[in-house]
């Protein structure tokens, strides 16, 4: 796979699944807008990206506001004249007993997962129609989409969203060379998941392949959906998980 020239835009892109997908596209030719909330990250990234040869700037700013999602398409197409690939990875968890979970809590894990992807794959959209090449876009769900997780109602409930959206976007994108994926991960050992001392030994007995997923199982998978290789995918989810969704052996 190559991505040389392509422009791309990644958000939730400061660490973990994001920043690896956002290098690897940065390593193999791509310019990449890399978008996290958090500003020192954002911009620690995509200096990090860039020492490593990658061509690769920071948008810090939160990806579910409208305004700053159109700045981003903006500025990809006046930087750089196109936007061929969007990856709508961030999202957040906000764990919550069902019969407690507040309002607040809910539309906040709304906004950002579903709302923020939503309207960048809308903005995206808009601009990958006018270009003879179209575009490819990408959606980051769960395997929570898939089988049930304890105190995971809200999280869950919006990454199964994401992949009926993705199939839904199928019938409006497809005419302008658009493909519309998502992929759907399992445990994987981020800066974030390793806080938990337990979390890489309880993920390896419980899933089938002995261990959980580093970042660039994911990534490896996400370069291929948007990549030239699937220009015939479109509307597919595509788990990532060791194996976990189908002996689904809870944590908890």
């Amino acid at each position: 796979m190559t991505f040389e020239n392509k422009v791309a835009i990644v958000t939730g892109a400061g660490q973990g699944i994001g920043f690896e997908i956002s290098k690897q596209l940065a390593l193999q030719g791509a310019v990449v807008i890399l978008n996290d909330i958090d500003t020192p990250l954002a911009q620690q990234a995509a200096e990090a990206i860039t020492a490593a040869n990658g061509r690769c700037i920071a948008m810090p700013g939160d990806s579910s506001d409208v305004a700053f999602i159109q700045q981003m398409v903006h500025t990809a197409v006046t930087e750089y004249g196109r936007l061929d690939i969007v990856i709508a990875n961030a999202g957040i968890t906000l764990f919550g007993n069902f019969f407690t979970y507040t309002p607040e809590a809910f539309n906040r894990v709304m906004q950002v997962n579903l709302g923020g992807t939503f309207f960048l794959a809308q903005t995206a959209a808009n601009q990958m129609k006018q270009q003879p090449q179209g575009g490819s876009i990408l959606f980051t769900s769960s395997v929570t989409g898939h089988q049930a997780h304890k105190d995971l109602a809200a999280y869950g409930m919006s990454k199964a969203a994401l992949e009926m959206l993705a199939k839904n976007l199928v019938i409006e994108l497809s005419a302008h060379k658009i493909t519309v994926n998502t992929i759907a991960p399992g445990a994987t050992l981020t800066e974030r998941t390793l806080d938990d001392p337990s979390y890489e030994r309880t993920w390896s007995e419980l899933t089938p392949m002995g261990r959980p997923a580093h970042t660039q199982d994911i990534a490896n998978a996400a370069l291929f959906l948007v990549s030239d290789h699937a220009r015939h995918i479109t509307g597919q989810s595509l788990i990532i998980d060791g194996g976990w969704t189908s002996i689904s052996p809870s944590p908890f």
